[in-house]
Formats: structure tokens, sequence, C-alpha cells
């Protein structure tokens, strides 16, 4: 893909077998919201999104269970496992110890700094990375104290501040997190910080909400900064299945061409001379094609008058009229077809190509 983002190079860190920054991808990652504790639906829920796309997978460990459960997930999954921990540091020894691939912590809440010293001996010991997760809603009191509100200033100086405390244990394998739940803090956030570390960044908007203000929130946030060369990896926020957070934040990767997984739909906003369910056949490619991982352009439009036109772009596409549809391939028109045979041969079309 042509991209016109030119990224900052930061340091590179492992998660498991997939690297985070330097000249690694930009990965997307997800997390369950599963019990942990449940094995069963939790393995389950990883699969889904290992299909999906999903490259590094967070659990929450709230609980000894939640740790005793790690070691019997990882068994039965391809992607690295995250620990996510808060407020009690022996849960993160513990996660260490069951085989997470890292721990996310928040040294603001994991106690003081011989606490947070024995985590970083631990991940040290095991040789696993650990992310500071730096949230808006969860600061140091004294920075609030100074600077009256959880602004993005207190956001990045609480970051330093956790980033020199773990550094001055002679721990490097790290990568941070700063966000907030309104677009304008957190790209101020991830602006500054960016700044100041090349530690790699994890970019994201938290608490963006359900499907439609999270989607926005999200891909203006990781956008903006991705397109300034501002991330390593990013996960998008969404109050729905976490599946769709894989597919929006490939989406976001792929329009701004930086990285291509599976077919890129184009379709038309349909109009009056549309005359068949666009909508319908629109939704159908996309679930049929939803873990497919050919590197296609897939047009779908309303008219033949304007598809093959307009879409010429596409590798393949169809166009409906009335009754009679059309398949065409680089701007040609290849053959007609009946409407209801439409989806079916695009489908077929589209696993002949390489």
């Amino acid at each position: 893909m042509n991209s016109f983002v030119t990224r900052k190079i930061t340091r590179q860190v492992s998660i498991g077998d997939v690297l985070v920054g330097g000249e690694a991808p930009v990965t997307v990652q997800s997390m369950t919201n599963t019990y942990t504790q449940d094995v069963e639906a939790t393995v389950s829920q990883i699969k889904r999104l290992e299909e999906a796309g999903c490259e590094i997978i967070r659990v929450a460990v709230p609980d000894k269970e939640a740790v005793e459960a790690i070691s019997a997930i990882k068994e039965q999954i391809s992607i690295p496992l995250i620990a996510d921990i808060h407020f009690d540091y022996r849960l993160a020894l513990a996660a260490a110890d069951a085989g997470a691939d890292a721990l996310r912590i928040n040294p603001g809440n994991i106690g003081g700094s011989e606490k947070v010293r024995a985590v970083v001996e631990r991940a040290g010991k095991h040789n696993i990375a650990i992310r500071i997760g730096v949230n808006a809603g969860s600061l140091e009191k004294d920075i609030l104290a100074k600077h009256g509100k959880p602004s993005a200033d207190a956001m990045v100086e609480s970051a330093l501040r956790n980033i020199d405390l773990i550094e001055s244990f002679g721990f490097y394998n790290l990568k941070i997190s700063i966000k907030a739940s309104d677009v304008r803090r957190t790209v101020k956030a991830y602006r500054r910080l960016s700044e100041k570390t090349d530690i790699p960044l994890h970019v994201g908007v938290t608490e963006a909400g359900g499907l439609y203000s999270g989607i926005v929130k999200s891909s203006l946030g990781i956008g903006m900064l991705l397109s300034e060369g501002i991330g390593d990896t990013i996960r998008v926020s969404l109050t729905r299945d976490p599946t769709e957070e894989i597919r929006v934040g490939f989406e976001i990767l792929k329009a701004l061409g930086i990285r291509q997984r599976g077919p890129e739909i184009i379709s038309c906003p349909t109009c009056g001379r549309c005359n068949i369910n666009l909508f319908d056949i629109a939704e159908r490619v996309e679930k049929a094609l939803l873990t497919s991982k050919k590197t296609v352009k897939v047009a779908i439009m309303g008219c033949a008058v304007n598809g093959p036109g307009e879409a010429k772009e596409a590798d393949i596409g169809i166009a409906g009229g009335d009754g009679v549809g059309i398949l065409f391939k680089k701007g040609k028109v290849e053959k007609k077809i009946p409407q209801d045979k439409l989806v079916d041969i695009l489908l077929e079309e589209v696993e002949k190509l390489n």
C-alpha cells in the first residue's frame, strides 16, 4: 500500500512473538470481556478475535482465580496474552509466573515504589514487557492537585514519572499508553509524550462508547496520531463485541495506507437510480469476506451506468440493474449476471484472484 505516513522510530519490544515498535508493523489488539476465570468462554472469544485478525490480546486479572486461568488459556490460543492488573501487585507477580507474555499496570494504583520494583524484577526474570497504562481517570493525587484537573500535561507528567521510576530499576522493556475518553486531550497528550520518549506507544481513546460514537472518536483520535507517525500498536475501545474493535482497527490502518489486511470494500451510498437492495448486498459481501486475507479492492455499486467508471480502481466489482447486473474488473465490464446471482458470482470471482 502507498502510505503518506512517516512513522517515528521507537525502541522495540517483544510481546510474545509479536514485535512492537521500531520498524515493526503497527499491530491491532483488543481485550476480552469474558470472565477470565471462565477458561472455555475466554478461549472461545480469543479464537474469534484471532480469526478477525487480532494480534495481541489482553485479559483482566482481578483475582487469584483469573491468574490461575492464564496458563490454561495460553495453551489453547495462538497470539500473545497480556495480563491487565490494577491495585494488587501480587497478581502481577503471579501472572508473570503463570506465563503472561506481558503485564499492563498503572503504577499510580499498584502501590508504592517497592511494590513496583517487585513487579519489575519479576517481569525481568521472565523477560516479558510491561505496559505502563496511564488513564485520565486514575492519575496520582499530587499530580491532580498540581494541575487542578486530568489535563494532557498532567497525564504526560504521570507517564514520565512512571517511566523514570521503572527505568531507575534498570528495566527498559516498556511500552506505554496515555488515554482519555475525549479525543482532543488524548491526541494532545500523545503528541507531547512522543516528543519526550522513544518508548513504543500503545494508542487509543479509552471508554470511547458504543458503535457510532466509539468508531468516530477512535478513528479521529487514532487516525490523527497515526497520520503524524505516532503509534506502534492500537486498540479501538467499543462497547461492543471485541471482534468489532479489530475490524475498525484494520479499517483505520487501511484508510491511512499503513497496513492492508483482507479486502477493501468500496460501495456507493445509493441514489434514485438504484433498483436493487444494495444495503443487503453490501452487508452480505462484507460478512462473507470478513475473515478473508486477500488484499483486493472490491466494489459494490448501485447502478451499471456509473458503477464501473466511479469504481474503476477496484480489482473487481458488481453493479446492479433492473433484474440484471454486471461484473466488472478494473473498470471493464466482464459479463452480465442475473440480479439474484450477483453476490455468489462476485464471491466466486474474488476467490479466484491472487
